[in-house]
């Protein structure tokens, strides 16, 4: 009798386990569009600062805005969500013109929003962006 019980044991824990691995699998699923991601762009228009804060020809990371921005020529810009679309992390810095998310080590493109390296497969969504006063605002009604 003493393999019995052994054996039983060992059964539970390995269901224990694999039900464990499939919510794991589950939260970390690359068909996500948005990941953990509430709201990954502004709801309503976000001051940035000066305009010129974002160098010609690169990027600028607004992390605590959950925002990045594209400067391609002087006076245009382009500006994405900052928060990955696999699992919703905020990219925690741009080095040339990619951006790194920490938590999975996704890659984007910040001047297209483009997914460069997995696991995210879709694009940062993209954010309106204006210039106001030689200011940089973003998000609907910029």
């Amino acid at each position: 009798m003493s393999g019995r019980p052994a054996a039983r044991r060992t059964v539970l824990k390995g269901a224990a386990l694999a039900g464990a691995a499939g919510l794991g699998a589950a939260a970390c699923s690359t068909d996500s569009k948005l990941g953990h991601a509430q709201v990954p762009t502004p709801t309503g228009p976000v001051d940035l600062g000066a305009a010129g804060e974002v160098p010609v020809g690169g990027a600028r990371l607004y992390r605590e805005q959950r925002l990045v921005v594209h400067c391609p020529s002087e006076g245009r810009y382009r500006a994405f969500s900052a928060q990955c679309t696999h699992a919703g992390c905020v990219l925690d810095k741009v080095e040339g013109t990619e951006g790194n998310c920490p938590c999975h080590g996704s890659r984007f493109d910040v001047t297209t929003g483009t997914a460069l390296k997995g696991p995210a497969t879709v694009p940062l969504p993209e954010v309106e962006v204006r210039v106001r006063n030689g200011k940089l605002v973003a998000g609907p009604e910029a």
